[in-house]
C-alpha cells in the first residue's frame, strides 16, 4: 500500500487538533440587522400609538409646568412611561385617564419592554437552546449512518441512501471543513467539525450506536485510519468504503470494513464499456442511480419462490447471498432458493414511500 511516512500523518494529525463541534440543521432565518431594524420600528411603533392614545384623552391629564397637554407633550409622557422612568411631572388625573393606563398603557409597556430586551434575552438563551437541541438530538438517535467526508462521493452516497427511504435526521456528516459542515447541514443533515481519525470526533457523531458508516474521504490512508477507529468504536456496524487505488483495498479490509469501492477503477471501467458499447454503458449509469429507471436492490427470498431456480423467478436476479457467499444466478451451487437466501435483482425503481424497508441497495462506486 502507498502510505506517506509517519511524519506526515503526524503533521496531518497535528492540523486536525482543532476544536471540534456538532452542528445541526436549523431553519434559515432573517440577517440579525433584519430583525433589529424590525424590532426597532415595532417600538416606535408602539410609542407612536401610546402618544395618540394619551393626546386623545389629554384633558385627563396634569402637567405641572402649564397644566395642559401638547402633542409634544403627549410623546414626552410616552416615553418616560414606557422606559419606566417616570418622572411624575405628568400624571393622570381623572378617572377615564387612570383607566386607560390600567387597561392601555401598561400593556403597551410591557410590549415595549418585550421588543427592546428580546434581542438581548435571545442571545443570552441561544446558548441554552442550542444545548436543549444537541442533548434531544443525541437521545433520540439510533441506527443511523455516519457519512465520513462531505465531497463529491460522500453527497453521491447520502443521496443514494436517502432515495431508499431514509430520513435526513438518520444522517451525521463527519468533515473537517467547515464549510463542508456548513453546506450538510444547509441540506439538512446534522454535521460534526473534526478529523474523524481520531476517536473523540466518532463519539460526537454518536458511531458506536450507529447502524452503518460511509467512509467517503479524500485519501486512502484517511480512509484506513477512520475505518479502525470506527470498527473499534463499533464492532456490530456496516463499514463501506471507497478508495482510489485498487491495491489499497484488501488493507481497507483487514482494518475492519465490511465492503471496499475502489472508485477510480470502477470509473475507468465505465468509461471503456461506454466505449466498447455506449447502450451498456448507459444502462449501468441507471443501475447506479438509485430511485430512477433500474435499481439494483438486495431483498429476501419469500416462500413463494422457494424451491425454484433464480431463472424461473419473476424477478431478474443476478446474484444469491447465502450465508456469506455471493453466488451468480448460473452456479452450480445455487440450484434452487432457500428460505434463508438474499436475492439481488435488478427491479423498476419505484417511489420512496412504497420501498419495502427490508429491499436496500447495493455499495455502489
Amino acid at each position: 500500500m502507498k502510505l506517506p511516512g509517519q511524519d506526515v500523518i503526524a503533521r496531518q494529525a497535528d492540523e486536525h487538533l482543532v476544536t471540534h463541534r456538532v452542528t445541526l440543521p436549523r431553519k434559515m432565518v432573517e440577517h440579525p440587522i433584519r430583525q433589529v431594524g424590525k424590532r426597532l420600528l415595532m417600538a416606535l411603533l408602539v410609542l407612536v400609538v401610546t402618544a395618540f392614545v394619551v393626546y386623545a384623552d389629554r384633558g385627563g391629564y396634569d402637567d405641572n409646568a402649564d397644566g395642559s397637554l401638547d402633542l409634544l407633550d403627549c410623546f414626552y409622557y410616552a416615553t418616560v412611561t414606557l422606559s419606566t422612568t417616570g418622572y411624575g411631572d405628568i400624571t393622570p388625573v381623572s378617572d377615564a385617564a387612570r383607566l386607560t393606563n390600567i387597561l392601555v398603557i401598561t400593556p403597551l409597556r410591557v410590549l415595549f419592554l418585550i421588543i427592546l430586551v428580546g434581542t438581548t434575552l435571545e442571545a443570552l438563551t441561544e446558548r441554552t437552546r442550542e444545548e436543549w437541541r444537541l442533548n434531544r438530538w443525541r437521545s433520540t438517535l439510533r441506527d443511523h449512518t455516519v457519512v465520513v467526508g462531505y465531497g463529491t462521493k460522500g453527497r453521491s452516497a447520502i443521496k443514494t441512501v436517502c432515495a431508499t427511504g431514509l430520513r435526513k435526521e438518520q444522517v451525521v456528516v463527519v468533515d473537517p471543513s467547515n464549510k463542508a459542515i456548513d453546506a450538510a447541514t444547509a441540506d439538512g443533515f446534522a454535521g460534526v467539525v473534526g478529523d474523524a481519525t481520531r476517536s473523540e470526533v466518532l463519539k460526537r457523531a454518536e458511531v458506536f450506536r450507529a447502524k452503518q458508516v460511509i467512509i467517503a474521504t479524500q485519501r486512502d490512508d484517511t480512509a484506513v485510519l477512520v475505518a479502525l477507529t470506527a470498527r473499534q468504536l463499533n464492532r456490530n456496524a456496516k463499514i463501506v468504503a471507497a478508495v482510489r487505488e485498487e491495491e489499497n483495498a484488501p488493507l481497507l479490509k483487514q482494518s475492519g470494513a465490511d465492503a471496499v469501492i475502489t472508485s477510480a477503477s470502477a470509473a475507468g471501467r465505465l468509461l471503456g464499456l461506454s466505449v466498447l458499447s455506449p447502450a451498456a454503458g448507459m444502462v449501468m449509469e441507471d443501475l447506479i442511480q438509485q430511485g430512477t429507471g433500474l435499481d439494483i436492490v438486495e431483498r429476501p427470498a419469500i416462500k413463494a419462490e422457494v424451491g425454484k431456480t433464480p431463472r424461473e423467478l419473476d424477478d431478474l436476479v443476478v446474484s444469491v447471498v447465502r450465508g456469506h457467499r455471493v453466488l451468480g444466478y448460473d452456479d452450480p451451487d445455487v440450484g434452487t432458493v432457500q428460505l434463508t437466501d438474499r436475492l439481488i435483482t435488478i427491479v423498476r425503481a419505484t417511489p420512496v414511500t412504497q420501498v419495502t424497508p427490508d429491499v436496500r441497495p447495493l455499495p455502489r462506486p
